[in-house]
């Protein structure tokens, strides 16, 4: 892999609505988001309406010094919105249909890559549009990158053997437990075998399932386990973007060449940190600052 190479971020950027409030999220560009904060340079490819919302998140961007090449305005929908709502800090989400995120060009997409375009990374949401799914098919074929696949399933918006699909296409998926049941070749009780059958059947090089409290274990090509327990989260606001805090640092990791047991632990610990933040990231650049130092630590 060239470690040189940016990383290619796909999919939705949107706001997901707390009451009144309403914070910018949507799982791939709260990763691209992340690996800004952590001193990488992503290129994001996604969607926002002409509105208000829209020029909020380029706003958003350019405070942040994300790259916006790749993001496309589109005319005819508006930037998207989540409804999101809390029950015991666990986040339920209300995701409105045909946003501008899924209708990401795929022409433009193309055009706006990087010289030293390196991993590709995308979620499953944004692949409910169809003219979505082109631009990610494109960005597949023509860049020939390993490509690390993020599961988020969000009723009703997926399908089974459409994300199994694009599972087969993933050098590296990443998923919780749950997700994993729902998408594990066959059933079976036990998280272990489910984990081993589903690596087997996508011929993945790593498979990464998250445990919430439990934390996460990595199984890979080779037949090794690793695993970490959760670290403890101290002031506890929600949970929301704990995930994409975590995607975010596995793909840093892998740029880097790190071992799995250094990127499960930096990863769970990064994402125990988010924890702490109402929503999934912050314009906060010491918080970042403050995670890698932890990192040393």
């Amino acid at each position: 892999m060239n470690h040189n190479a940016e990383p290619v971020i796909f999919g939705e950027v949107l706001f997901d609505r707390f009451g009144d409030q309403a914070v910018l999220g949507g799982a791939p560009f709260n990763v691209a988001w992340n690996l800004r904060g952590l001193g990488h340079d992503p290129h994001f490819i996604g969607a926002v309406g002409a509105d208000a919302l829209g020029a909020q998140v380029r706003g958003a961007m350019d405070r942040w010094g994300l790259r916006q090449a790749g993001l496309q305005e589109d005319h005819r929908h508006p930037t998207g919105q989540v409804q999101v709502t809390l029950e015991d800090g666990s986040p339920r989400y209300e995701i409105l249909p045909d946003q501008a995120y899924d209708h990401i060009d795929p022409e433009a997409a193309l055009a706006s890559l990087p010289e030293r375009a390196g991993v590709l990374y995308h979620g499953s949401l944004a692949l409910r549009g169809e003219r979505s799914r082109a631009a990610l098919e494109a960005l597949v074929a023509s860049q020939g990158a390993p490509v690390f696949m993020d599961v988020n399933l969000r009723a009703p918006w997926w399908q089974r053997e459409q994300v199994q699909d694009w599972m087969a296409r993933a050098t590296w998926v990443k998923l919780n437990q749950e997700e994993l049941a729902a998408l594990a070749p066959v059933e079976q009780e036990d998280l272990d075998v489910q984990a081993r059958m589903t690596l087997a059947r996508f011929d993945l090089d790593a498979l990464i399932v998250t445990r919430a409290e439990a934390g996460a274990m990595v199984l890979t090509r080779e037949g090794a386990v690793h695993a970490l327990q959760a670290p403890p989260v101290e002031a506890l606001a929600d949970t929301v973007g704990a995930g994409d805090a975590f995607s975010a640092v596995a793909l840093a990791g892998l740029m880097a060449g790190w071992g799995w047991d250094l990127i499960l632990e930096r990863a769970s610990l990064f994402a125990s940190r988010v924890c702490t933040l109402q929503g999934a990231t912050t314009e906060d650049r010491g918080f970042y600052e403050d995670a890698m130092g932890a990192w040393e630590g």
